[in-house]
């Protein structure tokens, strides 16, 4: 049976503003429908790394923490720490960033926090036995909570291919360890060949596993935690996925994480499809937007939510500025023509990744499923 995925523009007017239009979304989509009352609500979102303003706008959260709040919530905005090196793999420089980048409680209306604690260590083992992940490590104030309230910036993402709700709920709720365990299998490998020796990926490793030996960078297996950073902030494609079967056991993973965070919990999933950036918010910068602004949607299937994001996003045009998937469609076609915007975007992005392995798996395991009805408002 279809899941139901709501859906409205970014148009607006002064009767109707986008704030306004967010609310008017979840509550048609049956937002109030969860017992919220004296519940303590997890609001699952990610701050944005500093230098990185791609992330969700706080307005919207403090839109959708106000409506939970008058459904008699004990309303929180969390995260969890960070595996790679950056502002948020402590809960010191975590919180400091939050606020820095508006998550407050006079722009919220709510307090942030830190679901896996200090130093990414407060978690909670919740048992899905799972195939590839039995017992996920999951930040202890989004296990304990009552509520889960997803709100994902959809992007692009060079190791899952995608980050959607999915994402957001399993890797973005692991803790430290949880993080570890899930990228265990994903370690990337150098191509020397492309390898300029400029030392970015061993400056911004966090665990001093890359190393650069006669002007070629050198991973350190017996250190590397498959966090992906080198991959990421690899600009000349020297640092790639080990191979295509490590993205999607790593997509596996990440299901089995998800399916954990809901696990006998109310849940319900909010997507913003703008700022639609080529790579995770996890990074100090976002590079430049490759479809134009789409709009919100929002279900209580995040499966259905994904898939219908990812739809979304493959039937909208190209941006013809500057942008990572107009250089990477312009490789493939010298003539930039419509027909021949490559109908993946996600996979032209980032061709090493099978983001429709992680789809497959989380309905398989009974998170939800891909087939849905867009109801647009």
């Amino acid at each position: 049976m279809a899941s139901e995925v709501y859906f409205t523009n970014l148009r607006a007017s002064q009767t109707g503003n986008l704030l306004q239009k967010l609310e008017r979304m979840v509550k048609r989509a049956g937002i109030e429908k969860l017992d919220c009352k004296d519940k303590y609500v997890a609001v699952k979102i990610h701050f944005g790394e500093l230098g990185n303003v791609a992330y969700i706008r706080p307005n919207y959260a403090a839109t959708i923490v106000k409506l939970l709040q008058q459904m008699g919530g004990k309303v929180f905005l969390t995260d969890a720490n960070t595996l790679y090196k950056g502002s948020r793999d402590n809960a010191v420089d975590h919180i400091r960033t939050a606020m820095v980048n508006g998550f407050n409680s006079i722009a919220t209306g709510c307090d942030v926090i830190i679901a896996d604690g200090l130093r990414g260590k407060d978690e909670r083992i919740i048992d899905v036995q799972g195939k590839y992940c039995p017992e996920p490590k999951i930040g202890a104030a989004i296990a304990e909570s009552d509520v889960i309230i997803s709100m994902t910036h959809f992007k692009g993402h060079e190791m899952s291919g995608f980050g959607g709700a999915l994402k957001n709920l399993g890797m973005g709720s692991g803790s430290v360890a949880g993080k570890k365990d899930m990228h265990a299998t994903a370690q990337p490998k150098i191509l020397t060949e492309k390898c300029i020796g400029c030392k970015i990926c061993e400056n911004n490793c966090n665990h001093k596993a890359v190393k650069i030996v006669d002007k070629k960078a050198v991973i350190d297996y017996n250190k590397c935690v498959g966090c992906g950073q080198c991959v990421a902030i690899c600009k000349n494609e020297a640092a790639v996925m080990s191979s295509q079967e490590s993205g999607e056991i790593l997509n596996y993973k990440i299901a089995e994480y998800a399916k954990a965070v809901i696990k006998d919990k109310q849940h319900f999933h909010i997507a913003f499809i703008m700022n639609v950036s080529p790579e995770c918010d996890c990074w100090g910068h976002n590079d430049a937007a490759i479809v134009p602004d789409l709009g919100m949607a929002c279900s209580f299937d995040p499966v259905a939510l994904d898939q219908a994001c990812v739809d979304l996003v493959n039937a909208a045009p190209t941006l013809k500025t500057n942008n990572m998937l107009a250089d990477k469609e312009k490789e493939h076609c010298s003539c930039g023509c419509e027909e021949h915007s490559h109908s993946d975007k996600f996979h032209m992005l980032h061709p090493d990744t099978t983001w429709q392995a992680g789809i497959r798996y989380a309905e398989e395991i009974g998170i939800g499923t891909k087939e849905y009805t867009l109801i647009e408002m």
